[in-house]
């Protein structure tokens, strides 16, 4: 493993295009970065530096897509995101990845045919099942930093314009974040203490990712959009059924 400051320009690309990933498909940011970073960084500090770069990756979201805000998927979502989010990085490094990883991999590979053969996504629009999202992506997102795909899975059910999907799932993720990133703070801050000079560049390169997004989101057609989220489904899904 190399220094944490080595790289640099390399990361803030990186950077730079999952926030740009994330921002136009809701999510994705973390399942760009997590398997490359672990390739040079220790696993805990690419856990804690993904978390705080997607943290401020869904508060950008908030900030630059504001129409259409839906408090009842918020909540619905997000508490039971926050519980899991939390418990999730509790677990962190102590439940086996790769069987979850390849199980996570088959059941999004299988929704996006769903998702593409129909007009109306399989997965119920219902609080039970908005709950269950949130529970299941906070709890990836604890252990893997990466469960923004299942939130996209669940959350695209609800047939939100672009806009209002890209914040309400902003909103939700930014929940989750603060949740793990405090645990993750707590239990690792070691951790923390060569990631200032990465995320020092990294953080602005977030925001201009994101603005990036917005120019293409706020152009494309809802059609366009729902294709496009389900692309990204799929690559997350081969990913993650490909990547030990």
């Amino acid at each position: 493993m190399t220094p944490l400051g080595d790289h640099l320009i390399l990361t803030t690309l990186l950077v730079l295009a999952a926030s740009f990933t994330g921002a136009a498909a809701g999510f994705g940011s973390a399942t760009v970065m997590m398997p490359v970073l672990s390739l040079f960084w220790p696993v805990r500090a690419a856990l804690l530096f993904t978390g705080v770069i997607h943290l401020c990756g869904n508060l950008w979201k908030v900030l630059l897509f504001r129409k259409g805000f839906s408090p009842r998927l918020v909540i619905a979502f997000g508490l039971p995101g926050i519980a899991a989010g939390f418990a999730g990085a509790s677990l962190a490094g102590v439940l086996p990845e790769l069987p979850l990883k390849r199980i996570l991999g088959a059941f999004l590979l299988g929704y996006v045919f769903f998702l593409l053969a129909k007009r109306n996504p399989a997965l119920p629009a219902t609080t039970p099942a908005a709950a269950a999202g949130g529970a299941i992506s906070g709890l990836l997102a604890g252990i893997f930093g990466m469960g923004g795909a299942v939130r996209a899975a669940f959350l695209s059910g609800f047939g939100l314009p672009p806009e209002a999907y890209l914040f309400t799932s902003g909103a939700i993720a930014l929940c989750i974040d603060a949740s793990r990133v405090w645990r993750y703070l707590w239990l690792w801050s070691e951790s923390g203490a060569g990631l200032l000079l990465p995320l020092a560049a990294a953080v602005p390169a977030s925001l201009a990712g994101s603005m990036l997004a917005k120019k293409l989101v706020s152009r494309m057609p809802g059609e366009r959009f729902r294709v496009m989220v389900a692309l990204f489904l799929a690559l997350a899904a081969l990913a993650l059924l490909t990547v030990s």
